[in-house]
């Protein structure tokens, strides 16, 4: 099966996707209405627009906010205590879920491993039953994936960094995948290159993911300018440990990437007699 990630409503009913995700807020901040024909989907934590707004911030315990102009953050982050924020993510999801009963959680965690030791994170780790600060920060996204699982009553998908190795989600973000697996119907994991000239380490870490899920996952590729005969070899690798193979912001060139395969695999049949 193939799918497809979009900000464009109309891209959502190209016949060549099986499956199609609707963004209707993204990192940028920007929201829109959400839509009946595709999974709605939300960036949960990662939002440009409230950069200058100090109290959503996560910090680190130097006091550097995780904002797009520090070194490694492409985006800035809210922090997941801030409880207002939290609502109105949980307003957004149950809305969405109104006009269609599945949802995707994107960008749900911690900024990084350092991440978040802002006044109110400090005072509710000391005010919590935890004696140690990552069990409480997983403890923290478990329970605001839990609460979205409330207003979801279709299939709810959430999106892993594309770390499988055991406990290294759990260090950077405060993801917990086994014990936020109850709540979530299949995860997807972007494992973006520029190029995908290579694919071995695609394979690698669709095995890891192969691996360490039990919980369906689906994999989505980068498919802005890459070359077709590139993208088509990523894919069939990844096809071949995932649910599905979802195609990134570039709905065009996702579109020759599938009739491009469909055409190899028709040339490579032979007809003869049984």
């Amino acid at each position: 099966m193939y799918g497809v990630v979009t900000r464009n409503e109309e891209e959502t009913e190209w016949s060549e996707f099986d499956r199609a995700f609707y963004e209707v807020k993204d990192v940028t901040g920007r929201a829109v209405e959400p839509i009946a024909g595709a999974v709605n989907m939300v960036s949960c934590f990662g939002d440009n627009a409230v950069e200058s707004e100090e109290d959503l911030l996560a910090f680190d315990d130097e006091g550097t906010p995780a904002t797009r102009n520090q070194p490694y953050f492409d985006w800035t982050y809210v922090c997941p205590t801030h409880d207002r924020y939290r609502e109105g993510l949980l307003d957004i999801i149950e809305e969405a879920a109104a006009v269609n009963e599945d949802v995707r959680l994107d960008d749900v965690g911690f900024p990084r491993d350092e991440y978040c030791h802002c006044d109110r994170c400090e005072q509710r780790f000391a005010d919590s039953e935890f004696e140690d600060w990552s069990a409480w920060r997983s403890n923290v996204i478990t329970e605001f994936v839990a609460e979205a699982r409330e207003r979801v009553p279709g299939k709810m998908y959430l999106t892993l960094y594309p770390d499988p190795y055991p406990g290294h989600l759990e260090a950077r973000s405060g993801v917990a995948v086994d014990d936020i697996a109850e709540y979530v119907d299949e995860f997807v994991v972007p494992i973006y290159d520029m190029a995908y000239s290579t694919t071995y380490w695609l394979e690698i870490l669709a095995k890891g993911w192969q691996d360490r899920l039990s919980t369906p996952f689906s994999i989505e590729l980068y498919a802005v300018d890459v070359d077709v005969d590139d993208l088509s070899k990523a894919v069939e690798v990844a096809e071949e440990y995932a649910e599905t193979v979802l195609f990134g912001y570039d709905a065009s060139n996702a579109r020759a990437t599938i009739r491009r395969m469909n055409a190899d695999a028709r040339d490579g049949q032979s007809f003869g007699p049984e």
